[in-house]
């Protein structure tokens, strides 16, 4: 029976090796990429300006277009329309700039 000890040292063993594969692995795909960087005139600045993120853009409220002078209701002509438009010719309504 294996123990407890003997397990320890395998799995050092196995973790140095796997370190090991992915240190060439990893050579390997550098080199890759240096190649195709090469290949294609990419620079180290050319990534680097190509990687940031855009700040989004803050969402405005739409001034009211319309406005109902019973209730004071608005709308602002985006949307499905109110009740209250309903079979009402909409430029009526409209509120002057």
């Amino acid at each position: 029976m294996t123990s407890y000890a003997e397990y320890v040292e395998q799995i050092a063993k196995l973790q140095s090796l796997a370190e090991a594969a992915r240190k060439d692995e990893l050579s390997g795909a550098i080199q890759k990429i240096k190649e195709l960087m090469q290949l294609h005139g990419i620079t180290v600045e050319d990534l680097a300006a190509g990687g940031r993120a855009k700040p989004a853009k803050a969402k405005g409220s739409v001034a009211a277009q319309f406005k109902n002078p019973e209730t004071g209701d608005t709308w602002t002509g985006r949307g499905r329309a109110p009740r209250w438009l309903d079979g009402k010719d909409k430029e009526q309504f409209r509120i002057a700039n």
